[in-house]
């Protein structure tokens, strides 16, 4: 079986929220190293708006990545880490 890369996880949660009806956004930082490639919002609210940062399967974060994660959790800012298409739809349950 082939081994899932990060961009087949990133294909899987755009398609995903997609047909919730939802918005996924690619976002670029300028001058901001670690910050989360995606942001997720679903119209029914189900879930608050959240930033995804994508893996492959088994990856961490790191450092620079972690440091920026926690800087915006401490502005109340949801950020979740998704190395698996199983994390995808844990996230959007």
């Amino acid at each position: 079986m082939k081994q899932l890369r990060e961009r087949d996880i990133e294909r899987y949660l755009v398609s995903r929220v997609k047909e919730l009806s939802g918005e996924v956004r690619k976002v670029q930082w300028i001058g901001r190293r670690g910050a989360p490639d995606r942001l997720v919002m679903l119209p029914d609210g189900s879930i608050p708006t959240v930033w995804v940062e994508l893996k492959a399967p088994g990856k961490k974060p790191e450092a620079h990545q972690v440091r920026e994660h926690k800087r915006m959790k401490a502005m109340g800012q949801v950020v979740v880490v998704i190395d698996s298409k199983e994390a995808v739809d844990a996230l959007l349950a």
